[in-house]
């Protein structure tokens, strides 16, 4: 691939396309199914996830534009606020592409995918402030922290592809190229 120079005009260009995209999904996408505190939205990850190729700067406004379009949306705060927990996970990953050499991409999909998991597990508990006890286990385990988990992964992966695609033709997306490579390093 060839050397991109990059510029501010055009970290700018993509940052507001993607947190556009970011923004739209949840108000346009066809597919939601939301059982809350969970809620599943297609590909509402994917603008961060891209986000996350670019740099940590990119990835956290996309993520902060990404929680605005639930917001508008309509949906439950508590939806909006796991919304916004993504700053962090958007932001982690981003740092680690940027600090990595290569990356096994499944390890990658798995490690970023818990803790964006972790935190909306967080989020949901300390907004509901649910019992411990089994619908706790049911609503906030497996519905948020493991349906995150698969619907993160499956994300990732449409934005690794997304990607992967794009930089066929262009180089728009540098720090892609470090998840095509098997690595130990995370």
């Amino acid at each position: 691939m060839p050397h991109q120079t990059w510029n501010k005009s055009s970290v700018i260009t993509q940052a507001a396309l993607l947190t556009a995209i970011g923004i739209l999904i949840p108000l346009l996408m066809p597919i939601k199914i939301i059982i809350g505190p969970a809620s599943y939205t297609l590909a509402s990850h994917v603008p961060i996830m891209l986000a996350m190729f670019i740099s940590p700067m990119v990835a956290s406004i996309v993520a902060i534009g990404t929680a605005l379009g639930f917001f508008l949306a309509g949906f439950p705060i508590v939806i909006v606020l796991r919304a916004a927990s993504h700053l962090l996970f958007a932001y982690y990953g981003a740092n680690k592409l940027i600090s990595i050499s290569t990356v096994n991409f499944n390890v990658f999909n798995i490690i970023i995918n818990l803790f964006h998991a972790v935190a909306e597990v967080i989020v949901v508990t300390a907004i509901t402030s649910l019992q411990f006890d089994l619908h706790y286990f049911y609503t906030v385990v497996l519905l948020v922290g493991l349906g995150t988990l698969i619907h993160g992964i499956i994300d990732f992966y449409l934005a690794h592809l997304l990607a992967h695609s794009i930089n066929k033709h262009k180089l728009v997306f540098p720090n892609h190229l470090k998840i095509n490579e098997v690595s130990h390093e995370i």
